[in-house]
């Protein structure tokens, strides 16, 4: 019989799958009944074109040919091709060695009359040919059909898409060509040829065919004794041909392989089979008769056609793309994601529900999960997708994505309205009163989702975007966060092997850090494991270490976190984008909101609402409220790096520095505003000609109203600033910022900060010969060695800053070292030099308008006259200096004063006085959080106590004291809190409480 003749007979009588098979006949067709591939990877590699077989060169020329006949229509990178090639230490000339490939290659399916043509295309080359050019196209082309015909119950019709489909395997994939990449790449699709033989096997034996089955399965079984479900569908069939105990046989065969080769028992569900042929179990009989009726019935006369005519039959759109099979998530999140999107049924109410997250997080992957794990069940009727941001990133109209869905439900071409409103009045009328599950990926805005929502409650809508979508009505709203450490975890183990993961965890935890737990970085991370097994984590680790490198890293293939971040950069404004590359420039964890204002030099009233359309796009995150109840961002590591990077395209380098000096301007001016909340007004600080940058005034207010705790608080953000502006060489600012945070640095503990922020001030200025600067950076210097007790290095600080400020005239200054260097000869017991340098202090104080300085002098020339017991002369010091610091508002002025005359009448004998005071003062400092004075008060009191007698209190004191010092590394006062205890003691304690 003649092919044509073949295929008439079997169109009346075959089915489904022989009609398909018939129409391919005539171009040649291989044992699988399908059309015949120019290019065949399923087995050994082999091209074919209309002068017959091409002749493709062994080695570098089959792999090259290879890798892009798995990737066909899709970019191949060159570094990739060279990767395949050569896996271990490629030649310098290999990218070289590539393009001659690539030559040769084009020159053969020239020859050879291959459709298809090897395209350049920007760092790689692409292999272009029609999707049914290569026989694993057509292989997962069948299979996904087969799978669909499953889910809707055409068992013999999807069986008929799976034999051919297995038809076409030759061998192993690509056996013979020497890439271990590519081998790697071959193994998957060899798992997937098992997976579609077992899923064929599962339901020819739903059919009834068990009888036939055996055979094949015992032949399956031998080649694949480890893979239990092949296992499982032989003892099925035997069971079901009446062969119980050889059934029972081929179990305990599998069993004693597992347990001699592995020391494992069969899984649970080869067991529970098992005891269920053992047992009868009545569930392993048939569900249905054994051979239901084809699907294609035999033609009726064409009288009867018309008597009897029936609709035409409902398209059933199966259009959702593959689940992915190694997801990870939070079971809760998707579970309230399936109800969520479920609960529009049982109200009747249309419900959509959106999916938001940044670039790469796995909203795409969430969605179409959940759309596969609810299809069956609640959408029988049929599912859509359209992927909304389209190709090449080009946003998908909704006149389009209409024209696509009408189709997919079985409109002809010609019956589609071109005007939108008749293309969406269609497709609601299409879709009521029909259960249809509609998964819009990645939109980019409401006026395109509006259009494609259903009129009905009875289908429901799946929609990812990385915008926020608001005017969307009738929305559930989940917002998607990077994995945990944990999940992470999972997710490179499920990509890698769990083996690899756990040989290396610590390596495994640094690089989930460094991509910030993002699922698209973490996939492509696992991907260039996968395909290099000889790479460990660590060195992967370390290719990601360098930033200016890790964006190139993290690609592979056609994944890319650049390409996933530049779709929304890309649907920015100019505006927008200019500003996302100025935050970039702030190396702080979380961005104030006024600090976008500071970059773009805009005044507006609501700084906060320039970083809106960023927050909307998900390239900030909102990561908490300061305490003037504005938002607080967070940029992303990642999109820092992909923002950095576009930054010298984006702005010239001038306008950078100017948007640097505004922004360090801005924590100058607000830095220096917290200091004059604290101090009463600018005193005891040598002040610069920075330019400053002013935010708001009521925000201002509002995250002043605790001027040390917002110090405390921002601490990061104003060290970062402080080491910014040394880099951009803005000196001025760089010293008036550093010098300033000494108020934050002193009251709470921060030596080794102070030292740091200063040494990069003093390089600064003395590399841009700054005078005032310098005097003012070694002047506070020698207050930090002096706060640490170190009173000999403390001197040549103080001496060069004094000469300096009285050289070029600066009155602020020349107290301050003044007072300082009264310090010294205090410690070395010159009370004389130091009173007369107090004085000399106080007068440039007076001078200067400094009125804090001038009592801070007052109490420390009281100490003096106290320990001379010159108590009336101490009292007026301290009465005026107390006078003072309650006018100023200066709480801390007021403490130290207070402290004192607590002292006064400590010397006087008077200790329930003194105590009563030194509590006052305790209550005080532990109010304003100040550490340090803090600690001085826990020990004087611990000596009040001594005197009094009372030596546990006192120890108590002592301790807390002795504690305090040492969390604020004042390791001489410690020493001095330790003798005071074994003191009172009498014996040595080497560590305190």
């Amino acid at each position: 019989m003649s092919s044509t003749a073949h295929c008439a007979s079997q169109t009346k009588s075959g089915g489904y799958h022989r009609n398909r098979v018939c129409m391919a006949a005539s171009a040649g067709y291989d044992g699988s009944g399908v059309a015949v591939a120019p290019f065949r990877v399923l087995g050994p590699l082999e091209v074919s074109g209309e002068r017959g077989a091409v002749y493709v060169a062994p080695g570098r020329q089959e792999i090259v040919l290879g890798a892009l006949v798995l990737q066909l229509n899709r970019v191949v990178e060159t570094t990739y091709l060279v990767d395949v090639i050569w896996a271990h230490d490629p030649p310098k000339t290999a990218r070289t060695q590539v393009q001659i490939c690539v030559s040769r290659l084009r020159k053969a399916l020239s020859d050879g009359g291959v459709d298809a043509t090897i395209e350049t295309r920007g760092r790689g080359y692409v292999l272009r040919a029609p999707e049914d050019a290569t026989d694993v196209g057509n292989f997962r082309r069948l299979v996904t059909e087969a799978h669909a015909l499953a889910r809707a119950g055409l068992k013999v019709p999807a069986v008929e898409a799976l034999r051919p489909a297995i038809g076409l395997w030759r061998g192993r994939c690509l056996a013979g060509l020497p890439s271990e990449v590519l081998a790697g790449m071959a193994a998957q699709l060899d798992e997937s040829r098992l997976e579609a033989v077992e899923t064929c096997m599962r339901l020819e034996l739903e059919l009834g065919r068990h009888e036939h089955l055996v055979g094949e399965l015992q032949q399956l079984v031998a080649n694949h004794p480890l893979r239990e479900r092949l296992r499982g569908h032989l003892m099925v069939a035997l069971y079901r041909s009446g062969r119980q105990a050889e059934a029972l046989d081929v179990y305990q065969q599998g069993r004693a392989m597992l347990t001699e080769e592995l020391g494992l028992d069969p899984g649970r569900e080869l067991r529970d089979l098992a005891q269920a042929i053992l047992t009868d179990d009545a569930d392993l009989a048939l569900a249905e008769p054994a051979e239901p009726r084809s699907l294609v019935a035999t033609p009726l006369p064409e009288t009867v056609q018309e008597r009897s005519a029936e609709p035409e039959p409902v398209v059933t759109p199966r259009q959702l793309p593959a689940d992915i099979g190694d997801l990870v998530a939070d079971d809760t999140i998707v579970s309230a994601v399936c109800d969520a999107v479920t609960e529009g049924q049982e109200k009747g109410l249309l419900n959509v529900v959106l999916v938001l997250g940044r670039p790469g997080v796995g909203k795409s992957t969430l969605a179409r999960h959940v759309a596969h794990r609810l299809a069956t069940e609640y959408f029988p009727d049929g599912q859509l997708y359209c992927d909304l941001r389209g190709p090449g990133g080009q946003p998908v109209g909704p006149e389009q994505a209409l024209g696509r869905f009408l189709r997919a439900l079985g409109v002809p071409g010609q019956a589609i309205p071109d005007a939108l409103d008749e293309r969406a009045e269609m497709y609601r009328s299409l879709l009521a009163d029909r259960r249809i599950l509609v998964l819009l990926d990645d939109a980019v805005s409401e006026s395109q989702v509006m259009p494609l929502l259903p009129g009905t409650g009875s289908s429901g809508v799946l929609v990812t975007s990385r915008g926020q979508l608001t005017a969307l009505p009738g929305t559930r709203r989940f917002d998607l966060e990077p994995l945990g450490p944990e999940q992470a975890i999972q997710l490179l183990g499920r990509i890698i092997g769990e083996h690899r993961v756990e040989s290396e965890r610590e390596a495994a935890r640094v690089l989930i850090r460094l991509v910030g737990g993002l699922p698209l970085a973490l996939r492509i991370i696992g991907a260039r494991l996968a395909a290099r097994p000889h790479w460990s984590l660590t060195s992967m680790w370390h290719r990601l270490e360098n930033e200016h490198r890790r964006l190139d890293e993290l690609a592979h293939g056609e994944l890319s976190i650049r390409a996933s971040l530049s779709l929304s950069y890309d649907g920015l404004s100019a505006a927008d984008r200019r500003l996302l590359c100025l935050i970039s420039l702030a190396e702080g964890m979380e961005i104030p909101s006024w600090l976008g204002a500071a970059l773009v030099d805009d005044r507006t009233p609501h700084p906060a609402d320039l970083l809106e359309p960023l927050i909307d796009m998900r390239l900030l995150d909102i990561t908490a409220m300061d305490q003037g109840g504005e938002f607080r961002c967070g940029l992303p590591q990642i999109v820092r790096m992909f923002a950095h990077e576009r930054l010298p395209a984006e702005i010239p380098e001038a306008e950078r520095a100017g948007a640097v000096r505004r922004m360090v301007g801005g924590w100058l001016a607000l830095a220096e505003r917290a200091h004059k909340e604290i101090y009463g007004g600018a005193y005891t600080i040598v002040a610069g000609r920075a330019e400053r940058w002013h935010p708001p005034e009521d925000h201002v207010q509002r995250c002043l109203r605790d001027p040390l705790g917002w110090l405390e608080s921002e601490q990061t953000n104003l060290l970062n600033a402080v080491e910014l502006a040394a880099r951009f060489g803005m000196d001025e600012l760089c010293w008036e910022l550093a010098t300033t945070l000494v108020t934050l640095f002193e009251a709470r503990g921060y030596p080794e900060l102070w030292e740091r922020t200063h040494q990069i001030a003093l390089a600064a200025v003395q590399e841009a010969g700054n005078e005032r600067g310098q005097a003012a950076v070694l002047g506070s210097l020698g207050t930090l060695h002096l706060y640490r007790g170190e009173h000999e290095a403390a001197g040549p600080y103080l001496s060069t800053a004094l000469e300096i400020f009285e050289r070029i005239g600066e009155l602020s200054g020349q107290a301050l070292c003044l007072r300082d260097l009264a310090r010294i000869e205090r410690h070395h017991g010159d009370d004389d030099r130091a009173l007369a340098l107090y004085e000399s202090a106080e007068r440039n104080f007076v001078r200067a308008q400094d009125v804090i300085g001038r009592a801070y002098v007052l109490g420390e020339m009281a100490h003096i006259t106290m320990r001379r017991a010159d108590f009336a002369r101490t009292r007026s010091y301290l009465d005026e200096a107390l006078g003072i610091c309650r006018s100023a508002g200066f709480d801390r002025g007021q403490a130290l004063t207070l402290r004192r005359l607590g002292q006064m009448l400590m010397y006087q004998q008077r200790y329930e006085a003194a105590e009563r005071t030194l509590l006052e003062v305790l209550a005080m400092v532990g109010a304003s959080g100040d550490l340090v004075g803090e600690g001085y008060v826990l020990h004087d009191l611990g000596r009040v106590n001594a005197h009094l007698r009372r030596v546990e209190q006192a120890v108590q004191y002592y301790s807390q004291a002795a504690r305090i010092r040492e969390r604020i590394l004042d390791h001489s006062g410690a020493a001095a809190v330790r003798a005071d205890i074994v003191a009172i003691l009498g014996t040595p304690m080497t560590s305190v409480g």
